[in-house]
């Protein structure tokens, strides 16, 4: 199952998006997306760490997107937050099917994920932006 660090940052760079004009807080954003501020903290830090966002500390400070939003696929922020998620856990044991489960699964997902993120490629934080902005008028 995906974790939600994925929609947290989708959702951060669909906010810095929308407001390209000023610098947005993780306090602000956090509020907008009901968590702590220390989660928004992460994932902001995750994506300006990879070149997503820029950031300014002070009283002034806050976040901007760094990259045009028609070049952030969903794919790329899928591998940056969620990459291996699909994996099942698996139990070990010594029995013969669960010595070796976990390598048949591992490859049976390897190319789910890689469907998955074929998939999530065709898509980019403005798509999502532009959909958001039509079914909110």
């Amino acid at each position: 199952m995906m974790n939600s660090d994925f929609a947290l940052a989708v959702h951060s760079l669909v906010l810095l998006v929308y407001s390209p004009e000023k610098m947005e807080t993780s306090k602000s954003m956090a509020e907008s997306m009901k968590v702590h501020p220390v989660r928004v903290r992460k994932i902001l830090s995750l994506l300006r760490k990879n070149g997503y966002i820029e950031s300014k500390e002070g009283a002034k400070g806050g976040f901007i997107l760094k990259q045009s939003a028609d070049k952030i696929s969903l794919n790329d922020i899928y591998r940056l937050t969620s990459k291996n998620t699909l994996k099942p856990k698996c139990h070990s044991c010594n029995c013969e099917i669960g010595a070796n489960i976990e390598d048949v699964l591992d490859i049976i997902f390897y190319k789910a994920e890689e469907k998955v993120g074929e998939f999530l490629e065709e898509y980019t934080i403005e798509d999502i932006f532009n959909v958001l902005k039509r079914g909110c008028k």
